[in-house]
């Protein structure tokens, strides 16, 4: 998934977004729509945690099998990293050998990506605001705590934040200028994983806060055995929207199989959203309110 933008998000979230697939309950022996009937092939970035690696043990990896174990079917990937090219290398490609399309389905894409047909939306989920406990930060509980800070406290202050982020924009509507440290959006490694700069230099002091896509920060959080971070989700604002919806993608012309996806993430919604949540991922409604989790 690349990292969202204001602009890019509608292109493609890797917040992810990442290529997510879902649960399939009481469709066993149903008619597969696209690819084989024995394999499950995903289009996925192999380093690209919390969605997906070559491990299997991102959140996309582990719907994904959730959804093949259902279908009595095995999971097959086609590795391409998140950058420009993917859907032309992966989605769109064709096995030189046998000439069918490497893969079948590409998940965690923003709802209404242009390089694809989407499916319903399967989570929605915000942008954070990230800081290390026990520094500079513990009185901040929500976003405008922060940009109601004293002048003094907010001089000194460094935040990270995306180029052409809402996390960026967000600042510049506060006067927030000079508080912003600027990260590519997209790093040219791919043994790079989202967040990881922001997250090393936040550990060192570099940066007092982040500002980051909400599975991002919440994986941050989650995987650090050293440092306590806190993730407090941004609402959105009536000139900068935080929060974003998610779906799948396949290929044009593939409507069946998008209708056949789309009742698979109606039907798992609830069991969608705990898997989301044991990974951290701020959660959130249509309008951007966050959602309590079923038990």
């Amino acid at each position: 998934m690349i990292l969202p933008s204001c602009r890019r998000l509608v292109r493609w979230l890797r917040l992810g977004n990442h290529v997510m697939l879902v649960a399939l309950i009481n469709l066993v022996g149903e008619k597969v729509l696209a690819g084989d009937h024995d394999t499950l092939r995903v289009c996925a970035d192999p380093n690209y945690m919390p969605y997906s690696s070559r491990n299997e043990d991102g959140f996309e990896n582990k719907l994904a099998e959730m959804l093949a174990n259902t279908l009595g079917m095995r999971v097959e990937y086609t590795w391409f990293p998140q950058r420009m090219g993917f859907i032309r290398n992966t989605l769109r490609a064709r096995d030189p050998v046998n000439d069918r399309y490497k893969c079948d389905v590409v998940m965690g894409v923003p709802d209404g990506f242009e390089l694809a047909i989407t499916t319903d939306p399967y989570y929605r989920s915000t942008y954070a605001l990230v800081y290390v406990v026990g520094r500079s930060l513990d009185d901040v509980k929500m976003g405008s705590d922060l940009t109601n800070l004293d002048d003094g406290r907010k001089r000194v202050l460094r935040i990270g934040v995306s180029e052409r982020s809402p996390g960026a924009q967000w600042l510049a509507k506060y006067g927030m200028f000079e508080q912003m440290k600027p990260y590519v959006a997209q790093s040219g490694d791919p043994n790079e994983r989202p967040g990881e700069l922001m997250e090393n230099d936040l550990r060192t002091g570099e940066i007092d806060a982040a500002i980051l896509w909400g599975p991002i920060a919440g994986y941050i959080a989650m995987q650090s055995d050293i440092d306590e971070f806190r993730v407090i989700p941004l609402r959105s604002e009536s000139d900068v929207k935080f929060h974003y919806a998610i779906s799948a993608g396949v290929r044009f012309g593939e409507k069946e199989w998008k209708n056949q996806l789309n009742g698979i993430l109606k039907r798992d919604t609830t069991k969608i959203q705990r898997l989301l949540h044991a990974f951290n991922v701020p959660l959130v409604d249509a309008n951007g309110a966050p959602i309590s989790i079923p038990k």
